[in-house]
């Protein structure tokens, strides 16, 4: 099997592949199985889960399964709502590493800021220290929530997972992650397919031949923003991996940065209930 190796250097060394594949709401077995192994086969080494997203245990089953060894792939959960706290994180980390078949992971994130991010972020310290975890970090965060943990924190985040594309390029948490030495990485980055609308992304898909999906994705990329769309369409899967042999003009990058508006498709850090 093939991969890419393109990558970005987190401020403790690591290596985290630029592009990953993305498994939020493939819960069902058959779904996940089939989408990993075709995600192996067509040269994802990075693989992105949560506890909530209930695929775990199909994920872990996988890549055991497959003939790509578990250190060549990096490996991302999140400890979910429900779970914050310094123990609670422990228990919950524990139950992850249980159900992916591994004894690390390459990445932990708080997944969205909830009122224990300290005790949490604390739990996550103590598991990297313990060589438990290659790389701690947070999702959904804002430049407030940050700087809230960071006050006090032994370890600065290394990640920072949020929802950035086109129309939400959420200017400040990027700006603040440059400075700090905190990589960006997007989730939603097709924006649930709006993205396929946008008259300036058609206009550019035909200028450089391209997908619509490849030049958004190559555009974060180029941003220095870690990617990890999502498909269980075989042809898609493949489709998204083909950003590597072109490169967009910094004339057009700075069309697409004018499209932004802030607006989001998915909850507000700073309103969510559940």
């Amino acid at each position: 099997m093939k991969s890419f190796t393109k990558s970005f250097k987190l401020n403790n060394g690591v290596q985290m592949p630029c592009l990953g594949f993305g498994t939020f709401e493939i819960e069902n077995d058959d779904a996940i199985k089939d989408s990993i192994l075709e995600a192996l086969k067509a040269g994802y080494r990075h693989i992105d889960t949560a506890s909530m997203y209930k695929n775990e245990d199909g994920i872990g089953n996988t890549i055991k399964e497959s003939d790509v060894l578990r250190r060549e792939i990096f490996l991302t959960s999140k400890v979910w709502n429900g779970d914050h706290g310094y123990d609670n994180t422990l228990r919950a980390f524990e139950a992850s590493l249980k159900k992916l078949k591994t004894d690390y992971l390459d990445l932990y994130l708080i997944h969205w800021p909830k009122d224990l991010n300290r005790q949490t972020w604390k739990a996550l310290e103590r598991l990297y220290d313990e060589k438990l975890i290659r790389s701690i970090g947070v999702s959904n965060f804002k430049v407030h929530h940050l700087s809230e943990i960071m006050v006090k924190a032994n370890i600065c985040p290394m990640v920072n997972q949020v929802e950035f594309h086109p129309r939400l390029q959420n200017k400040e948490v990027l700006n603040f992650c440059m400075k700090n030495g905190i990589q960006l990485e997007a989730w939603g980055p097709l924006m649930q397919g709006e993205v396929f609308s946008i008259d300036l992304m058609k206009d550019l898909s035909i200028k450089y031949n391209k997908t619509i999906s490849q030049i958004t994705l190559r555009w974060d990329i180029q941003m220095g923003v870690v990617t990890i769309p999502k498909s269980v369409t075989k042809s898609r899967i493949k489709e998204n991996t083909e950003i590597f042999d072109f490169e967009i003009s910094l004339e057009d990058m700075e069309k697409i940065a004018s499209l932004n508006k802030e607006e989001r498709i998915g909850p507000d850090p700073d309103e969510i209930t559940f």
